[in-house]
């Protein structure tokens, strides 16, 4: 018997654990007030606490559809009709995920390709990175300055290359809450529209957003929603975080690519769950 374990090489040797887990441990540890991580001191809503238990008691305890249920799949698209003026379809351009960390996981590989550049936006969130490497791609980066945190277009055109695949944005920004506007989106597709490139938008906080002209998409902009990824998160906008349940919309083509990822990564999500967050929606 050998005294060498088998130790498998990395694919992420640079990194340990996230700095969530252990700042969230250390906030326990010491009772401190916790601002390292996204969730809120008190419970959401009551009225989605008993939708759950009805489906629950009323036997929806088995595997949702791979997509998502179809209640939520359908106002999910209601409503992104309701705030941007476009309604994707719900079969084949919504799709249910494990939160939105999943969803962002998907999609990016989905896209991304052995040597491809993907331009990420700092500060940004962590698992941009990671998932980005994991599928051979090659992280980019552009730093958002103080006090405005807000994209200068002209160093962007300067990193694009022949190899740029993806870009991932977040909007409202975390941490800075910086929200962009409808002239940023336009400024994106005027540097972006003549390459094949793919744009993801980590929209989690749209709900939680107090700027004038409210929040702005990338639905809402006709071009651009042709070739990029909407994730939204539900444990952002009813503060139940540990439901795990986000959503990405996007056009089928693209869809179905991150669908085969998806089906092999959890299948499908929290069944109850998923129809009380549709007796919520409506």
């Amino acid at each position: 018997m050998s005294n060498n374990p088998l130790i498998p090489q990395s694919k992420l040797p640079n990194l340990g654990t996230t700095i969530f887990t252990q700042m969230s441990a250390l906030a326990q540890q010491h009772q401190a007030i916790n601002l390292s991580q996204g969730f809120p001191d008190f419970d959401g809503p009551l009225f989605l606490q008993e939708r759950l238990a009805y489906h629950v008691a009323h036997g929806a305890n088995q595997y949702a559809p791979m997509t998502g249920v179809q209640a939520l799949r359908e106002a999910i698209a209601d409503k992104t009709a309701d705030l941007y003026g476009y309604k994707p379809d719900a079969n084949s351009e919504v799709t249910i995920t494990a939160g939105a960390t999943e969803a962002l996981y998907a999609a990016i590989t989905a896209l991304v390709r052995p040597g491809d550049e993907v331009i990420c936006f700092d500060p940004s969130y962590d698992s941009y990175a990671p998932a980005v490497e994991l599928s051979g791609g090659v992280v980019k980066r552009i730093a958002l300055q103080p006090p405005s945190f807000r994209v200068d277009w002209q160093a962007f055109s300067a990193l694009l290359s022949d190899r740029t695949r993806l870009v991932i944005l977040n909007t409202p920004h975390n941490p800075s809450a910086t929200v962009w506007h409808h002239a940023d989106f336009d400024a994106l597709w005027q540097a972006i529209k003549e390459r094949e490139i793919f744009v993801i938008s980590d929209e989690v906080y749209e709900h939680i957003c107090f700027a004038r002209q409210g929040h702005a998409s990338v639905l809402a902009h006709p071009q651009l929603r042709e070739r990029a990824v909407a994730v939204s998160s539900f444990g952002k906008t009813y503060h139940m975080t540990g439901w795990k349940i986000g959503y990405c919309v996007a056009p089928a083509a693209i869809s179905a690519e991150l669908r085969k990822v998806h089906q092999y990564l959890t299948f499908s999500v929290n069944t109850p769950a998923q129809l009380a967050l549709a007796d919520m929606l409506r």
